[in-house]
């Protein structure tokens, strides 16, 4: 039997007990839950992408109905033509400009969220 006995070695695994962030380390989630000034940025930052992609369609459309009663008032005695721009030609363009802003709108807030989450 020897004299000194072989100590061993116990490896634990497992969670860590203590779970503080590092120092330096923040959350944005938490800043925006805390409504501090930085979570107060981010969330306006998101605000302004979205209101800038509204923006962009109100004016296209702007751009795009806002000549008509000029036009209309070009031709007094084209009401056929008047209901078929208004039915049916500019249906197809505010169908195609309201699914582009729902796209830009959820790329936004996809952006968003990976900015904020918690990695």
């Amino acid at each position: 039997m020897p004299q000194d006995p072989v100590e061993r070695r116990v490896v634990v695994t497992g969670p860590p007990r203590r779970s503080r962030p590092a120092s330096g380390y923040y959350r944005p989630r938490t800043e925006i839950d805390e409504q501090t000034t930085l979570g107060h940025t981010y969330v306006r930052s998101l605000m302004r992408t979205q209101l800038r992609a509204a923006l962009a369609v109100f004016a296209f459309l702007g751009l795009l109905i806002g000549p008509l009663p000029l036009l209309f008032a070009a031709m007094p005695d084209a009401h056929r033509l008047e209901w078929g721009v208004l039915g049916f030609g500019l249906y197809a363009p505010m169908v195609l400009l309201a699914r582009w802003y729902v796209r830009r709108a959820e790329r936004n807030e996809r952006d968003f969220v990976r900015l904020v989450e918690d990695r």
